[in-house]
């Protein structure tokens, strides 16, 4: 994340929430990724970078609801929407619906991730996630739950008999 210039959020939980995405999720799940936008819960646009959006293929109208943060994950080229859920809804069928719209003109694949800050915050809305989803819990900084899609039953590499 070292294009990420200082920047101050308001304080609160979903804050709280961002500054943990930013520091657990982004070095485990999308190393060497270049943050793109950053939501705040008083200043809207806390970060933004709208060139490298344009560059994407994608023009913001800055009315439309943006999700809380924007990442292109280099390594894999894929454009990563992250909704931070401390009082807002996690990504249900709707809001992806919303977030297909919104980013539909993009050059690269687009990967969605509900994020929280503790299994019994994601407990009230596990059954609002979206399929084809990510959803990644703060406390467990090192796993991510995927509501699976093309990707059926796999081993795990961990297991042996």
């Amino acid at each position: 994340m070292n294009n990420l210039k200082s920047i101050t959020l308001s304080p609160g939980r979903q804050n709280i929430l961002i500054k943990k995405i930013i520091n657990d999720f982004c070095p485990n799940f999308s190393p060497h990724s270049k943050i793109i936008y950053v939501g705040d819960t008083d200043e809207k646009f806390a970060y933004f970078d709208e060139s490298a959006l344009l560059e994407l293929g994608i023009k913001i109208d800055t009315h439309e609801k943006m999700p809380d943060i924007i990442i292109h994950f280099l390594a894999q080229n894929w454009l990563v929407l992250i909704e931070a859920v401390t009082s807002h809804r996690p990504i249900d069928a709707k809001r992806k619906t919303e977030l297909e719209s919104l980013f539909k003109n993009s050059k690269i694949p687009i990967v969605m991730v509900t994020a929280f800050l503790n299994r019994k915050a994601m407990k009230e809305y596990l059954s609002e996630i979206s399929w084809e989803t990510d959803v990644w819990v703060a406390e467990d900084a090192t796993h991510l739950i995927h509501f699976n899609g093309e990707n059926l039953l796999q081993p795990y590499s961990g297991y042996r008999p």
